[in-house]
């Protein structure tokens, strides 16, 4: 949950616990001897309380709200200079893992609850680099809370919980501490007197403070029904698949692709089995993590086709029963690919996140023979540029001036699909359940509001004009507070100023005119706009670099009113580029008014890279080569492309920092 949490210092030295000062961001890197003593002082109810709430709410991924019921916060202190905080509150009303694992009875447990404490807070300020200091705080906060609680509240502490995200952390100071990990919770928070789903799964781990607390509380242990098999290492078969990860046959076109310098392609074995390494606690056997290598090597390698069956043959041999276990990877055996999704966007987010990036959303088609694959049907497919039978994917990415990579996804269920026809269809591609049929903007403004009030809160949204036409669609960015840089199509009618209002007069005959404003002028077509000089001033400009070269464009951009079915709609910016083929592009924002033309100028080409994702990702990856008919099949194959995405980024931000900074 805690231990590598990213912040900043919050104080200066301080001379006396009471006495808050300014930043002092030197940094501390030592051993934990040279550290000397470490003090932990209570911040509840002392003047340092202000620094721990500062502290904690700016700096701690989960921020900071008033602790609920009973709570203990720390300060800990090396000299005088604060190091750590973490604060502990009344344990969680409902927590299945945990109680199962003490074995009370419901009377038990309203009796003895207020004896179980929880860490619900825990950070090592960033600026202090100093191995196991997490595991020494953590450790001598407990043996201060059994007393310090008892104290304040009258109560004696016999257990404490905590919870751990998987999808950022991997719970290393806890174990460090002999915490247990006893199980998940079930993805859901309390609001008021509900209990609300957030689908976010922790790992739940516990330290006994009394460790004969059941001859207290007169209880046994009782098993546990969805604690999966902790993940078994076998030495001499990691060995052997680090061997065979090491086969050096990366695709030629893409290392050249990706612009991997020569020295890191010495060493890109050894990365990618470390870098597949971090997300080994998604998987509950090592056999699943084994595979899960397998699979990301095949996607990476110069294999033709690369679907399964060929990915098993080249690396796991001719046995069928090898192919067979990666195809039930992807489709049947239980592991946290949600989790290794999540994992992947805080890579990215780490690697690329600033706050005048750009969220992109655009849709992708795979084509497909026959109708037993999920979702399958007659549909336009932008590959071929017709109407065909395909699969279609709604798909989010994100770029930045570090780079850009895909982030989420969803397959597009036909609306046929959910008729009583299909009934056998759907169970046998095992779509959800609960699953309701939603349009691809439905799907897309899902996939944005997770991603702008989670780990990529962007000033940005860029579409192309599949959503950018959508008014609807434009409206829901709008409500996000974002600013959003949409391709229109060019037969879009506006306004160039905001026209005159006239009501229907009602002559008394019949029945009464419905009372909605008109505009007595005509609309025009953007295609029109675009070939007036009289509005226009047209700037011949260098937009980017590109890989062939720097893509140069003549630009121009006007104020206009949009107009909805006749209605008038918001006033916007037109932006138009015309490239060196005369091929025009035009696109609306509802960026400010006073919103610079370099601002647009330099959001006007972010779009394109969730288009590039998709060339290469095809090209490259095998990211249509999947030949999985099933919900889960398509989801966890594109998660799959989405780490090779994101390996290759790591690795190519790597080889630059070398090129530039030997």
């Amino acid at each position: 949950m805690h231990e590598n949490i990213r912040m900043g210092p919050v104080v200066n030295e301080l001379n006396s616990t009471d006495e808050i000062d300014t930043l002092d961001k030197t940094p501390i890197e030592c051993s934990i001897t040279a550290l000397g003593l470490i003090r932990l002082e209570i911040a509840s109810g002392t003047p340092l309380e202000i620094l721990w709430d500062t502290a904690v709410r700016e700096n701690h991924y989960l921020g900071h709200k008033q602790l609920i019921g009973k709570r203990l916060k720390y300060i800990a202190f090396a000299g005088n200079r604060p190091v750590a905080a973490i604060g502990f509150r009344s344990a969680s009303l409902k927590l299945e893992a945990r109680d199962c694992y003490i074995g009370w009875s419901q009377n038990q447990k309203n009796m003895y609850l207020k004896n179980i404490a929880n860490n619900s807070r825990f950070l090592i300020f960033e600026w202090v680099r100093v191995p196991n200091l997490a595991s020494h705080v953590l450790s001598k906060a407990l043996r201060m809370l059994s007393r310090d609680w008892e104290n304040r509240y009258g109560e004696r502490i016999l257990l404490v919980e905590t919870f751990v995200d998987p999808a950022q952390y991997q719970g290393t100071c806890y174990k460090a501490s002999n915490w247990k990990y006893i199980g998940t919770t079930k993805g859901f928070t309390k609001q008021g007197i509900r209990y609300i789903y957030h689908g976010s799964i922790k790992e739940v781990y516990v330290y006994e403070l009394e460790p004969g607390f059941r001859e207290i509380i007169n209880c046994t242990r009782k098993p546990y029904p969805r604690k999966p098999e902790l993940l078994k290492r076998s030495k001499d078969k990691e060995k052997r698949i680090i061997m065979m990860i090491q086969q050096v046959d990366y695709d030629p076109a893409l290392i050249k692709w990706t612009g991997i310098n020569e020295d890191t392609i010495q060493t890109l074995a050894d990365e990618l089995v470390s870098f597949h390494n971090e997300f080994n606690d998604c998987f509950y056997r090592i056999e699943q993590h084994v595979l899960g290598w397998t699979y990301l090597k095949g996607l990476l390698s110069n294999i033709e086709r690369k679907n399964v069956e060929a990915i098993a043959l080249r690396y796991l041999g001719a046995d069928p029963n090898e192919v067979r276990s990666l195809q039930k990877l992807m489709t049947d055996y239980r592991w946290y690919d949600n989790v290794m999704l999540r994992k992947i966007q805080a890579r990215a987010a780490d690697l690329l996140f600033e706050k005048e990036g750009m969220i992109t959303v655009d849709s992708s088609e795979f084509p497909k023979k026959g109708n037993e694959s999920v979702g399958v049907a007659r549909q336009y497919c932008g590959t071929l540029g017709k109407v065909e039978n395909c699969q279609s994917g709604v798909f989010l990415g994100y770029t930045s001036s570090k780079g850009y990579t895909l982030l989420d996804k969803q397959l597009y269920i036909p609306e046929v699909w959910f008729s009583p026809e299909y009934d056998r269809q759907r169970e046998k591609c095992n779509i959800p359940d609960d699953l309701t049929f939603k349009t691809k903007i439905e799907i897309s403004f899902d996939l944005i509001a997770k991603a702008q009030s989670g780990l990529f809160p962007s000033q940005w949204l860029g579409a192309d004009a599949t959503f950018g036409s959508d008014s609807k669609f434009r409206d829901n960015v709008d409500s996000l507070g974002m600013n959003y840089f949409v391709n229109i199509k060019s037969d879009t009618l506006v306004w160039l100023d905001r026209p005159e209002f006239g009501i229907p007069t009602y002559t008394g005959k019949g029945r009464p005119p419905k009372q909605v404003a008109r505009a007595l002028e005509a609309p025009i077509n953007v295609s029109k706009i675009a070939e007036r000089s009289d509005v226009l001033n047209w700037e011949t400009v260098k937009l980017a670099e590109g890989a062939k070269g720097p893509i140069i464009a003549q630009i121009a951009r006007v104020r206009i009113v949009e107009n909805r079915d006749g209605i008038l709609g918001k006033e916007l910016w037109l932006f138009i580029r015309k490239d060196s083929d005369d091929k025009k592009r035009y696109a609306f924002s509802n960026a400010p008014a006073d919103c610079s033309l370099d601002e647009m100028k330099r959001v006007s080409t972010m779009r394109w890279p969730i288009e590039q994702c998709f060339e290469d990702g095809k090209k490259h990856l095998g990211m249509d080569h999947y030949e999985l008919r099933s919900w889960t099949g398509w989801h966890r194959h594109m998660t799959y492309v989405f780490l090779a995405l994101l390996f290759l980024l790591k690795i190519r931000i790597k080889s630059l920092q070398k090129k530039f900074h030997p």
